[in-house]
């Protein structure tokens, strides 16, 4: 197979789609590997790291996307990208189509087979393509909470760990996956004062015996959750619906029950958002105001450190983009329902319920679209 990697091409988005290693065991598999000239530049990889590798540098995006079989990528594709896919090719990277109708009618129009990172499932449950990323966004939440609460940004001056003789800052996570666990670690090492919200008694049980002296943890009722929020200097939203819109958690009017200037670090933005008042923004412009309450909504957190997001990924993505490629996407998710779970697009039609069910899109079962 031919494997097309372009280079990222969303504001602030330094990761790539393939590493120098990822594609020497394509190559090995005996596929060729085509990337696009300084796509890995922002995350440490050089043209002649992948030269080496056995790559085949092309200067621009055109190019790979006119001759490559699959497109792999990290983030969903942007209009001009989504202009140069055609019928039958496959398209595996993040999609987050839910809240995106402009991209999924753009997909369906492609005739493109695509399949999303984030909606790939494994045998115990979980999410094996969107954990890495989980747990770059969840570790990166306090860090970029604890620059939006400084006073200079808007925030209320408070210093997540305090100093002695001043209290910490306290600290709401709502959701207890692997956002929300890695965040709570992250912000209970600063010192702060964390509780994680999750409606899920057996994960609450978890966290309180795995992490019981590091942070506390409650059941996540409106009623614990508004008592909660009302008092935090820093709520950070982890909820995720796999595929889904995210679940607004917070309304506006609450934002008048918080204390001025605390922080909202929106890490589901990418689905939508779990806050009312939540919109996207850029590593460039990352804040801004709402009633006096300081929102952080970059769409693309990882991107932040690049390096570290895109060998993370690159680790995750490689057995099934082996698969893909060996085998052919039919077959790769015949043999693998896993991977027919990240199946959203193909041929004109959207075959992933969640993503119908908020965009209001007949969908067609991916059992039906592999036959």
């Amino acid at each position: 197979m031919l494997i097309g990697c372009p280079k990222e091409i969303k504001p602030q988005e330094f990761r790539v789609g393939i590493t120098p290693n990822a594609a020497r065991e394509a190559i090995q598999h005996g596929h060729r590997v085509l990337v696009e000239t300084d796509a890995g530049i922002g995350s440490g990889f050089t043209d002649t790291d992948y030269v080496d590798a056995g790559v085949e540098i092309k200067d621009t995006a055109a190019e790979i996307f006119a001759l490559a079989d699959m497109i792999v990528k990290v983030k969903e594709p942007q209009s001009v990208e989504r202009k140069m896919l055609r019928e039958g090719q496959v398209l595996f990277t993040y999609l987050h189509l839910a809240p995106d109708p402009e991209q999924t009618r753009d997909l369906l129009a492609s005739g493109c087979t695509a399949i999303a990172y984030e909606t790939v499932t494994d045998a115990a449950g979980g999410l094996p393509l969107l954990a890495p990323m989980s747990e770059v966004a969840g570790r990166l939440a306090p860090q970029v909470g604890a620059w939006t609460l400084q006073k200079a940004n808007g925030g209320r001056g408070v210093l997540m760990g305090g100093v002695p003789g001043v209290s910490p800052a306290r600290v709401v996570v709502i959701g207890g996956g692997v956002v929300g666990t890695h965040a709570a670690r992250i912000a209970a090492g600063m010192g702060a004062d964390v509780t994680v919200l999750d409606r899920s008694l057996p994960r609450l049980r978890y966290l309180d015996d795995v992490f019981g002296g590091t942070f506390k943890n409650a059941y996540a009722t409106a009623g614990n959750t508004a008592d909660l929020v009302t008092h935090a200097d820093m709520v950070i939203g982890a909820v995720l619906v796999p595929g889904a819109a995210a679940p607004k958690l917070i309304s506006r009017a609450q934002l008048s029950t918080m204390k001025p200037g605390a922080a909202i670090v929106d890490v589901a933005i990418d689905q939508g958002g779990c806050f009312e008042t939540s919109h996207a923004t850029t590593h460039q412009d990352p804040i801004y105001e709402v009633d006096g309450i300081m929102h952080y909504c970059v769409a693309n957190m990882p991107g932040a450190v690049a390096r570290t997001s895109t060998i993370a990924l690159g680790n995750a993505t490689l057995p099934f983009l082996l698969a893909l490629a060996d085998k052919g996407w039919k077959q790769a998710c015949t043999d693998d329902p896993h991977l027919l779970n990240g199946l959203n697009v193909h041929a004109g039609q959207l075959t992933y319920y969640a993503v119908g069910k908020a965009l209001g899109i007949d969908v067609l079962s991916p059992a039906l679209a592999i036959k």
